[in-house]
């Protein structure tokens, strides 16, 4: 059993950061890695990608945007209740390393993936410059903590409620006609990333994404979680989930992530009305 030590909800309480107890996954998770949490013996295994860890208390942070049943007998979660299965690390971590100046792109609950990469990136001595957004100002969290491992930190909403009105494409197209990028880091909706890479390909400047396809095992058993890369099956669960962002096949992907849609929407609404029993 993993405890919780630690809840907060953030985003009008659609987004919920828990810190749990799992000590050997603390001590040897890396910026990228996720892990599979299962709350109790019926429920779902979901990916998460560790937000923090904290290996002097045993302990990792996930943040999770509640979506669907799943996520939802998550948030019923409270401090001092308890996971049953937390599997990992896994996945590929961030290769981190001195490239120059990089950018951090960030937006929905992507950013609390970003996290600890751009800090990663900052402390091997890159100039981080870190884009996050959101629909609304009230969507928005860990504002503070990216600020204070960027070098510049621009934000934005769809609605203008904070920063920039407008998309985070919108100001990476005016940092990438300004700076001269070695890297660019891009985590959050699967168009975000699209846009990203496609506006970084003619301009030949490296990026990464972190994929978010369907999985089960984690352990690149099953498969579910394949995407097409560089025209090639790869397994996000296990070869990523990062992948060089103008490789990578989003159309298939979207297609995927859309494929248990209704599915997802009738668990839910079953789940909710056994609850209002």
């Amino acid at each position: 059993m993993h405890q919780i030590v630690r809840r907060e909800e953030m985003a009008n309480g659609n987004v919920i950061l828990n810190e749990i107890e799992a000590p050997y996954i603390a001590r040897k998770a890396k910026p990228g890695q996720f892990v599979i949490l299962k709350a109790d013996e019926r429920g779902e295994r979901i990916p998460l990608t560790m937000a923090d860890t904290d290996p002097e208390r045993g302990t990792i942070t996930v943040i999770y945007k509640v979506v669907g049943k799943s996520t939802e007998l998550f948030k019923s979660l409270k401090e001092g209740d308890s996971y049953q299965d937390a599997v990992g690390p896994l996945g590929q971590p961030t290769h981190l390393e001195k490239v120059g100046t990089v950018a951090c792109v960030g937006g929905g609950t992507g950013i609390a993936v970003l996290y600890p990469i751009t800090r990663g990136l900052k402390r091997a001595g890159n100039r981080v410059i870190s884009i996050i957004g959101a629909r609304t100002a009230d969507r928005l969290f860990l504002e503070e903590e990216m600020r204070a491992v960027s070098d510049e930190l621009f934000v934005c909403t769809d609605d203008g409620s904070r920063g920039h009105h407008g998309f985070v494409t919108e100001i990476l197209k005016k940092v990438l006609e300004e700076e001269t990028l070695s890297l660019v880091v891009a985590v959050g909706p699967v168009l975000m990333m699209k846009l990203i890479s496609e506006m970084t390909r003619p301009r030949g400047v490296k990026t990464i994404v972190s994929l978010n396809p369907i999985m089960i095992d984690g352990t690149g058993m099953c498969g579910g979680c394949r995407v097409l890369v560089d025209g090639e099956n790869r397994f996000a669960c296990v070869d990523g989930p990062e992948f060089d962002g103008h490789k990578v096949d989003f159309d298939q992907l979207m297609q995927r992530l859309g494929a248990y849609q209704s599915e997802e929407r009738k668990s839910s609404e079953a789940h909710r009305c056994r609850l209002e029993r």
